[in-house]
């Protein structure tokens, strides 16, 4: 019985010590180098919390200054190996990681340190000054120094016994842009159960070499993380700036034989969008995975024809069920105009719709997406009334404790059976006198040929829908481009062309940001 997520990385590095794991900038760790650090690192992390002086703590440690498990470490994260390195050690010292954005702003880091009470912060030398004004919250360890350290085999010993696979294995903070950042708690038995569906779902094997995209404080990491601790694949970890120039990007997936993509949907947009891939393809790609946003059936298509021998995959999930709940192996051709499913519930988990009444809707009918099983985080750190909130009792069971989770968005389940996605609760306005799903019209208006990005939201004093749009249409050719697409009373009132659309830290068009400057006036 596997409990905890360690126990895939010693399988792997017992089968292949010596094969590439992680490929950064400046660095490659293989799989031996990466158990060695992680062990050193947890050794030193353990010596940090309990206030020992370097020396082998062995069985003489004196139970009053035995560390604690099951506390969260904080993980000054950035696009390198050594902030995977460091997640690993936190588990090694039988506690949870939290990785911490290096670019966060340092009052919302200060914020964060202050509601964790972290055991320890890990950090790599060139984060130093950033460090320096967070010393008074926590322990610091850095990084170099503590990959000095002599691993205790007896210690680590020690901490992971006391750790059961329904402990949490991290803490995931929200982006924060609607308001108070929220730490989702995953445990191991929810990421155990999910990696191993994952990985046999997507056929991902030790052969493959994987393409990371998503930051590493975004969950949706955690696919390329995971499947490479349990296969053995290679994860390259590109580089922020490709995304700047695509043509790069596509070079460096065609010279490094990738053969996985697992992205966010917005950067799988953005490369559609550029125009790249009618110029350089990666012909080593085999599998491309999506989530985080509604995928597009245009963007979509640019890509298989592109490469028509790839496998696409569109998964959703929010951070709350562990990555992903539902997932739709893209089985056929779409037209522009489509809308591509959601799919089906994954292995061990139900995805279900309910009514604002707590009664599942009829197939056909819209209600909001909840989910059961296995995935379910633990709740939300320190904060039980959120928690209560959204993780309840299953309103169809009243006989014993059965939690599910309201994800707040919205979808239809198709005459396929198939869960199509309609967009979020707070994106359902009612304007003229009829309800309507904004995603809806995002949808038609991302089928169009010259629109890039759109974004809608709606205005409940003026009532009108504003359109926020990256492309080179005009307001007149808009509407004339969709009034065939949906009824007269979803077009869009007034319009935002941007040059270029803003994203988040997580790769998503930043809506809350978005919709804040114009109703402010600010644009």
């Amino acid at each position: 019985m596997q409990k905890n997520l360690l126990e895939y990385l010693e399988q792997t590095t017992g089968q292949r010590p010596d094969h590439p794991a992680l490929v950064d900038e400046t660095q490659t760790l293989t799989f031996g180098q990466l158990l060695e650090q992680s062990r050193r690192m947890g050794t030193a992390l353990l010596r940090g919390m309990a206030g020992l002086e370097n020396g082998a703590c062995g069985s003489g440690c004196p139970m009053a200054n035995r560390p604690p498990a099951n506390r969260p470490v904080a993980v000054m994260t950035d696009r390198r190996a050594s902030s995977i390195a460091g997640f690993l050690a936190a588990l090694q010292s039988g506690n949870y990681y939290v990785p911490v954005d290096v670019k966060m702003p340092l009052a919302r880091m200060k914020e964060l340190l202050g509601r964790l009470q972290p055991a320890g912060l890990l950090y790599c030398a060139e984060d130093t000054k950033v460090v320096e004004a967070l010393d008074d919250l926590c322990p610091m360890i850095a990084m170099e120094e503590a990959m000095t350290e002599e691993a205790d085999d007896d210690w680590l010993a020690r901490q992971r016994r006391r750790v059961l696979d329904v402990d949490p294995a991290y803490v995931i903070f929200t982006s924060g842009s609607t308001g108070t950042p929220k730490g989702i708690v995953v445990s191991h038995k929810s990421v155990i159960d999910f990696a191993d569906w994952y990985v046999a779902t997507c056929g991902i094997t030790g052969e493959d070499v994987l393409g990371n995209q998503a930051p590493f404080y975004f969950d949706l990491s955690g696919k390329d993380l995971y499947s490479m601790l349990k296969t053995g694949a290679t994860m390259h970890i590109l580089p922020k700036k490709f995304f700047m120039f695509p043509i790069l990007l596509m070079k460096y997936l065609k010279e490094h034989e990738i053969t996985v993509l697992s992205w966010a949907t917005a950067a799988f947009h953005l490369v559609a969008n550029s125009g790249v891939l009618e110029k350089v393809v990666a012909d080593s790609m085999r599998v491309v995975i999506l989530g985080g946003e509604a995928l597009q059936a245009k963007q979509l298509n640019r890509w298989r024809r592109a490469l028509p021998q790839v496998q696409y995959i569109n998964l959703y999930g929010p951070t709350e069920v562990t990555i992903d709940c539902c997932y739709y192996i893209i089985d056929r051709e779409f037209e522009d105009t489509e809308t591509i499913p959601i799919g089906v519930a994954c292995e061990n988990m139900e995805v279900f719709l309910l009514d604002e009444d707590g009664k599942e809707v009829p197939q056909g009918e819209p209600g909001e997406i909840c989910a059961r099983g296995s995935g379910l985080a633990q709740g939300y750190y320190g904060d039980w009334e959120k928690s209560d909130a959204v993780f309840t009792q299953d309103p169809r069971n009243p006989w014993y404790s059965d939690r599910i989770y309201h994800t707040g968005d919205v979808a239809v389940q198709n005459e396929e059976g198939l869960f199509v996605f309609l967009g979020r609760k707070d994106n359902q306005i009612k304007h003229g006198g009829y309800r309507i799903e904004l995603g809806e019209i995002e949808t038609a208006l991302n089928s169009l040929d010259d629109i890039e990005a759109a974004f809608c939201f709606f205005d409940p004093k003026e009532d009108k829908i504003h359109c926020v749009y990256q492309g080179t249409l005009d307001n007149g050719q808009i509407v004339k481009a969709i009034q065939t697409m949906v009824p007269r009373y979803m077009l869009p009132n007034i319009f935002h062309q941007v040059e270029r659309m803003p994203y988040n830290a997580n790769g998503k068009i930043d809506r809350a940001g978005l919709k804040r400057n114009y109703l402010n006036g600010t644009d």
